[in-house]
């Protein structure tokens, strides 16, 4: 294996130079801001997790986790995600506080990918988890609330696709009885976006047409409110239909918030279906082929940390909502230069502090035997090393 060199660094790793720092900043700040506008407060979880708990409870599969050895010899994991973390909290820091319980985060998170993926093995999220309320007006208000912060984050265009694994579960199970391998192949599919793939399948399943079409049909349950009923009469399995009548509270919820036209009814959207118990859903933005948010409900989590309760969030991709952000124009903070001869350095810094007190510009300050380096421009900005600033102050 040949040395690294002094350059390198590991596969899905990279640095973030100060204008991309300002921007993920920027966007940080105001979605947690809305975030805490909602009543949500912020929680800090430990970058290390066991696996044999948060690790192993994690939506993350086992492949994709980083793992490394304590001095004990107890397998830890980088946090691959943060809701396993915030239940592990919820069923024991805050196993005294009454539901429900509003959290919100900010965190980097580590997956290990194939290198010919060209993923990014280190990434940001924030979000949020509502826990101990399962009805449909909490998973409309994480929705709801994913749209405030898509737009606080600068996102103007962008789509949210609402699905309910309940209802898949229940088509299959309805089509295919015990058939859990064949259904787990199908599921595959959706997953993965392949719906050429899920029709080869269906074909080569040994059903009666009116079975077959059935199932195709989910393929089409995608749009407005007029789903709803269309996918009730694909399949009167209960667990379906149950699923439909949620997925109907939560866009009567939707259209009172005001943000119904931001959504459309996916049922093929399930997400990790291993993870997720009821409703799902996904944010795309205009600007990008990848999803830029994603959350559900995950009720059977909690109970293996030993507090028992329903819960449901979401959480922002901050680094493709940045690539977005990229595109726009950058706001270039307003910078000042204080120059000044050795003997009025108390005055030139005095009125330095003055600035920052401000907290509307960045104060640069420079002992000068000289000012000859500086270019000021009849504006009052002026030139310094390569650097522009807006405005040149000199106590000479």
């Amino acid at each position: 294996m040949s040395k690294p060199k002094v350059f390198e660094k590991p596969t899905g790793l990279k640095d973030y130079l100060p204008e991309v720092v300002s921007r993920l900043r920027k966007i940080e700040a105001n979605v947690l801001g809305c975030m805490e506008q909602w009543g949500y407060n912020q929680i800090i979880t430990p970058t290390l997790e066991f696996y044999d708990t948060v690790g192993a409870a994690s939506s993350t599969s086992d492949r994709k986790l980083f793992k490394l050895l304590d001095q004990q010899g107890r397998t830890l994991v980088l946090r691959s995600e943060l809701t396993a973390p915030i239940a592990r909290v919820a069923s024991s820091l805050l196993k005294e506080k009454p539901f429900p319980l509003r959290l919100s985060y900010h965190s980097n998170v580590f997956r290990a990918f194939e290198q010919e993926a060209g993923r990014e093995s280190e990434f940001f999220q924030t979000g949020v988890e509502l826990v101990g309320d399962g009805s449909s007006e909490a998973d409309a208000e994480v929705i709801a609330l994913a749209i405030a912060s898509l737009q606080a984050a600068g996102i103007s265009s962008f789509k949210i696709a609402l699905g309910h694994v309940g209802y898949l579960n229940g088509l299959l199970n309805h089509a295919l009885g015990d058939r859990e391998e064949e259904q787990q192949i199908l599921k595959e599919c959706l997953l993965r976006r392949d719906h050429v793939g899920y029709r080869q399948q269906l074909r080569r399943l040994q059903l009666n047409e009116e079975t077959r079409a059935g199932l195709e049909s989910i393929l089409r349950l995608r749009g407005g409110e007029e789903i709803c009923e269309q996918a009730r009469a694909v399949t009167n399995d209960p667990v379906a239909q149950q699923s439909v009548e949620h997925l109907c509270l939560i866009w009567d919820v939707l259209k009172d918030y005001g943000v119904s036209h931001h959504v459309l009814i996916d049922l093929t959207m399930i997400g990790d279906f291993s993870y997720y118990t009821g409703m799902t859903f996904e944010g795309y933005s205009a600007d990008l082929a990848f999803p830029v948010c994603s959350g559900g409900r995950y009720d059977n989590l909690l109970a293996q940390f030993g507090r028992s309760a329903p819960a449901t969030g979401f959480a922002l991709k901050t680094d493709r909502i940045l690539d977005v952000v990229a595109k726009q124009p950058y706001q270039e903070p307003y910078r000042i230069l204080i120059g000044y001869r050795p003997g009025n350095r108390k005055e030139a810094l005095q009125r330095a502090a003055e600035l920052r007190a401000l907290k509307q510009c960045s104060v640069e300050t420079k002992a000068f035997e000289s000012d000859k380096h500086v270019h000021p421009n009849e504006d009052g900005s002026c030139s310094y090393l390569g650097v522009h600033y807006n405005e040149w102050i000199y106590y000479g």
